[in-house]
């Protein structure tokens, strides 16, 4: 993932700034609140269920915690990450975020013909996509 300098205070991230893989590390081990999972969901307009399977969580489970509650350490890093990627993305297409939403919901030959949302049931799946990110931001379509 990309590297950037460090952000705001503690649990606090904002928008258009790629947090550092330090930072991702510290902030999850403290675990974020819900209320910034509903926050990256709408950067580009992921459903519940879009979100609770990329932060490794069951769509019933993410719906009965209370915004001022933390979710896990696991969930926390995958949420982080999921902020990166969504903030390159945008970034890659111009801060368009149906464009991103359409690209994150449409199958890639280079992830095997799965959306790049299906390959962030694994932390592996975030560095594969934001590869991707990458390659288009270089010009080399795959």
């Amino acid at each position: 993932m990309a590297i950037a300098p460090p952000t705001t205070p503690q649990n606090h991230f904002s928008p258009g700034r790629l947090l550092s893989e330090q930072d991702i590390i510290t902030r999850s081990r403290q675990g974020v609140l819900r209320a910034e999972a509903d926050r990256v969901a709408k950067l580009v307009g992921l459903t519940d269920k879009e979100m609770a399977a990329a932060l490794g969580l069951s769509a019933s489970y993410l719906h009965r915690l209370k915004t001022d509650q933390r979710i896990s350490q696991h969930a926390s890093e995958r949420l982080l990450l999921l902020d990166n990627l969504l903030q390159h993305a945008l970034d890659t297409f111009d801060g368009r975020a149906a464009t991103v939403l359409g690209w994150l919901r449409s199958p890639l030959r280079e992830l095997e013909y799965q959306t790049p949302l299906q390959t962030l049931d694994t932390v592996t799946g975030y560095t594969l996509v934001d590869r991707v990110l990458g390659r288009i931001d270089h010009g080399i379509f795959g």
